[in-house]
């Protein structure tokens, strides 16, 4: 099974077509937009892989490719966490473990001759896309989630590739019954008076500089999360474009202290994965018409983020964003998921488990020397 570098578009389109026919029988995966996967891998439209050192490999039997991988470096990371930690990702494979084998020794090899000492993964070249599912295969992933089958964890670990770090996913439902806890109004209402913080939503006229103040909130807020690595500017307008397209004023919200500086901020992103099912990655013919005519009706949302200065952390206004996102979603949206949320931030974890959340998933990094 000879394995080899992309090279050229035809190399590239094998690279980005293998997991609609892997997945083609999989009733879980919801196969996202080709358009949007291209756009990952192409260095002009994604700030960070323009910035990495990187190389994409397939794996062939005699008749067609059977697995994929990346391996990259991204200086910032580097610079951020002061060790040589490369990454890997994008992998997919048919249910072989040789095969597996040889795309995780190509990434290892080619990140050892470039002076790293770890291999950490799976991690993606688009953020918040980190990690391999490993409890909660069902339901279906929300947008920008992972999601495979569950013998990949078993090719990694076969590897000698260990547990790095655990994230969790978690869920309300309104259908179920769910409500905000009345404790929750009462406190939230205690911090708007004690630290003078309001809440308010962004403005979609100014979405370029009202993501700008996001990210920097981001940056500030998880500075310290294991595996943080900042945001750049670019990255920051590549994703006020991107956001453009799906959110509404009433889905991010940003919490302010009494001179008016941004001190927090909650951003949730309506789920367009229900409105992919059935399109198989393909806007044309028809997929346009049904993502122009059913985002504004789509019922289900993902938490994307949620960040509090360190000067206001500890002081619910977390809650209090949370609480102005829930009322600001209201009765239009039946369900969110919440994710990811480090296993050992006990904070975070804690506050989440007192609004009521229910447990969902559970995502896995793994990480090994080389």
């Amino acid at each position: 099974m000879p394995i080899r570098t992309v090279e050229g578009k035809r190399d590239l389109k094998q690279f980005l077509e293998l997991p609609y026919r892997l997945y083609k029988d999989d009733p879980v995966w919801v196969p996202p937009l080709r358009s949007e996967q291209a756009g990952q891998m192409d260095p002009k439209r994604n700030p960070m892989l323009a910035r990495c050192e990187y190389a994409l490999f397939l794996l062939e039997d005699p008749h067609r490719v059977i697995g994929r991988v990346a391996a990259f470096i991204d200086p910032v990371a580097l610079e951020h966490w002061k060790q040589p930690i490369g990454l890997f990702g994008s992998y997919e494979c048919v249910a072989d473990e040789v095969a597996g084998r040889m795309l995780l020794e190509a990434a290892r090899d080619w990140l050892a001759r470039r002076g790293m000492k770890s291999m950490r993964g799976p991690w993606s070249f688009a953020s918040q896309e980190w990690g391999l599912v490993v409890e909660g295969f069902h339901p279906a992933p929300v947008v920008m989630a992972p999601y495979n089958p569950p013998f990949y964890n078993d090719h990694l670990t076969a590897f000698g590739l260990s547990k790095a770090k655990d994230l969790l996913a978690y869920y309300i439902d309104q259908r179920e019954g769910y409500a905000l806890p009345e404790r929750y109004l009462k406190l939230t209402g205690n911090v708007q008076k004690r630290y003078g913080v309001s809440v308010r939503h962004i403005d979609m006229a100014r979405l370029e500089e009202e993501v700008s103040v996001i990210v920097e909130l981001a940056n500030a807020s998880i500075a310290d999360n294991w595996g943080f690595y900042p945001v750049s500017e670019a990255e920051g307008r590549a994703m006020a474009r991107d956001l453009k397209q799906v959110i509404r004023a009433r889905d991010v919200v940003i919490a302010e202290d009494p001179s008016g500086r941004a001190v927090g901020f909650a951003l949730a992103i309506p789920d367009i994965n229900v409105l992919l099912r059935g399109l198989n990655g393909n806007l044309l013919p028809f997929g346009w018409l049904r993502l122009l005519t059913g985002l504004r009706r789509i019922r289900q949302v993902r938490l994307w983020a949620l960040g509090v200065v360190p000067e206001y952390q500890g002081k619910a206004v977390d809650a209090l964003l949370y609480r102005a996102l829930y009322e600001a979603l209201g009765p239009e949206v039946d369900r969110v998921e919440v994710n990811y949320v480090l296993e050992d931030n006990v904070r975070m974890n804690n506050a989440l488990r007192g609004l009521g959340v229910k447990p969902l998933r559970r995502y896995r990094v793994y990480e090994m020397g080389i």
